[in-house]
């Protein structure tokens, strides 16, 4: 699982990207960032996962250093346009379709079909912090991310 990656330098990557441009892991490198798996653009729990984080979006903006948010799933650049249309996501959705920056990241095929849902929480230095995998819990891994953010802040390893 991707809790390996936890004290790890996070896999560099790029991806295309809604904003119709290819991203890079390294694009952001002196930043804090969320970098979040799921399984399938409308899906009802990746649907919820992605409205958590449209929700407490500002709220990750409005941080100490402010924190972004990258969703990846193996969906086509098409039905992620779709999709962040549909919900009015504010961050962008990256296209992984061969599961290479997934398989990188240690992000599992559950019963050989059905793609876990993981986030990760990187700082500027690329060292993963953090991670949750959100199997059934949409709801309660963008609550976790950001306790972690806030126990990273109070212990003074923040950058």
């Amino acid at each position: 699982m991707g809790n390996k990656l936890v004290g790890q330098t996070a896999p560099n990557f790029t991806l295309p990207s809604t904003t119709d441009e290819t991203i890079s892991l390294a694009d952001y490198d002196d930043k804090w960032k969320v970098l979040f798996f799921y399984a399938k653009d409308g899906s009802p729990t990746c649907k919820r996962g992605c409205l958590t984080f449209k929700q407490q979006y500002d709220l990750f903006q409005s941080l100490t250093p402010p924190v972004e948010v990258i969703g990846i799933s193996q969906d086509s650049l098409e039905d992620h346009r779709r999709f962040k249309s549909e919900l009015d996501l504010p961050f962008a959705l990256l296209s992984d379709p061969d599961r290479e920056v997934a398989e990188a990241y240690g992000v599992p095929v559950h019963l050989g079909m059905f793609p876990s849902k993981s986030s990760f929480l990187i700082g500027p230095d690329r060292k993963v912090h953090y991670c949750y995998d959100w199997l059934f819990r949409p709801r309660r891994h963008v609550a976790r991310i950001l306790s972690a953010f806030s126990s990273l802040s109070a212990g003074g390893e923040m950058k």
